[in-house]
């Protein structure tokens, strides 16, 4: 099987946007994976993007195919906050016009092979590439804490291992941690008849405030009528604080600023909090604030939970919504060649000009890139930046670009946080 100039890992939001921009570009792509895998089967039903409507566009390399446009054709009655459901209804929409052309096959293998890579599939095929991105996602990367490593999963399981909650109607389950994915999978654990607990390693719960929306508008269109203020306080990124959301939603800028203020400037933007639609929806849990787990012991088909404050909790199940750590060295697609040569910080590949790892041709993007451009990366609305520098480096390193791709990558773009007229 003979292999293009480019092949991509993943088809989630992320090797979508690459796709789509380096086959726009005039780069020959070949993507593979499932699409949208990780969201069809590590995300439960009834779950709520926390993201505004203007950041969860996948990005398209002219602006198109926004949530705004789908609406008008497909769902008018769509809204923000956006369910999973819908969001995977956007994304199919998206891929059949921007990316049609998806190879569903697994790559089991990338390795070094002269001037390029060889690219293994599990069903026995293979193909050279001179470039591979890396656009596999989060769920290699579960973590689970350490008092937890010997428990068996009947007992205790990461959020991202469920589609919904039925098992758990009439049980007793307690829900480590304090962020997005614990707050929701307890809220949705509560609906399907569990009876259930949150342990929080801080002293409080981070809630995101509810979007200030004018007049009697429809929910969807409201984003569009910001008032002035508010769309110069926050970017259409929607990430982090004001001030520092400007700073990371600008990816060379966060990488300007000295190694040492980079990671608090990306942990605060990027700390535990939930979205503002769950509040009433966990009204009344049992949260122990300020809890650490001590110890974890099984007790026949039970877990015994000791937190850090001594109290004890008797449960049937450990939920640990205790988020993904990130460490590519651990990814088995890639060859012990390449996994030894890669230059990374704390697991995280580093990364230049166009994604590009130490290995030259080896690009990583979406979250392994966070490290590198900032904690935008770790969101849809990271795909806008990540599309363009991918296809710049990409072209770059072809021996510079065409006038024609050059007035395509740096011709102005519509502005996602701008209302349009219609």
């Amino acid at each position: 099987m003979s292999g293009g100039a480019a092949v991509v890992v993943g088809a989630g939001p992320y090797g979508l946007a690459a796709a789509a921009h380096l086959r726009a570009a005039g780069v020959e792509t070949h993507i593979f994976g499932r699409p949208m895998e990780f969201w069809k089967n590590r995300m439960p039903a009834g779950m709520f993007l926390r993201s505004a409507w203007e950041a969860s566009s996948i990005a398209h390399p002219e602006g198109r195919l926004t949530l705004d446009e789908y609406r008008d054709a497909e769902a008018p009655n769509m809204e923000a906050p956006i369910p999973i459901a819908d969001f995977l209804r956007y994304a199919d929409w998206y891929r059949r016009q921007a990316v049609p052309e998806v190879d569903e096959r697994t790559v089991s293998r990338i390795e070094p092979n002269g001037n390029g890579f060889r690219v293994r599939l599990e069903e026995g095929d293979e193909l050279h590439a001179r470039r591979v991105v890396v656009a596999t996602g989060l769920a290699p990367f579960a973590a689970r804490p350490r008092e937890f490593d010997a428990i068996p999963a009947e007992l205790a399981s990461h959020s991202s291992e469920h589609l919904d909650f039925a098992r758990f109607a009439d049980r007793r389950v307690l829900v480590v941690g304090g962020g997005q994915s614990a707050l929701e999978s307890a809220a949705l654990l509560r609906e399907a008849g569990a009876d259930v607990a949150v342990a929080v390693r801080a002293r409080r719960i981070h809630w995101l405030p509810a979007p200030k929306m004018t007049g009697q508008l429809a929910p969807a269109r409201r984003h569009l009528y910001r008032p002035a203020i508010h769309r110069l306080l926050f970017p259409s990124t929607d990430v982090g604080p004001p001030g520092l959301n400007w700073i990371v939603a600008v990816p060379p800028l966060f990488r300007g600023f000295p190694k040492v203020l980079q990671e608090p400037m990306a942990h605060r933007c990027i700390r535990p909090a939930g979205g503002y639609w769950l509040r009433s929806r966990v009204a009344g849990l049992d949260f122990s604030l300020g809890s650490s787990i001590r110890s974890v012991v099984p007790e026949g088909d039970r877990l015994r939970i000791t937190l850090e404050d001594g109290s004890e909790r008797d449960v049937d199940h450990a939920l640990l919504a205790t988020g993904f750590r990130i460490d590519v060295r651990q990814l088995s697609l890639l060859a012990p060649a390449l996994a030894r040569g890669l230059r990374v910080v704390e697991g995280y590949p580093v990364l230049e000009r166009g994604f590009e790892s130490s290995i030259a041709g080896l690009h990583f993007i979406g979250a392994p890139s966070a490290k590198s451009f900032g904690p935008v990366m770790r969101f849809v609305s990271g795909t806008r930046f990540t599309g363009r520098e991918l296809t710049r480096g990409v072209l770059r390193r072809k021996g510079g670009m065409t006038p024609r791709n050059r007035r395509r990558l740096l011709r102005p773009r519509p502005r996602p946080d701008v209302a349009r007229s219609t």
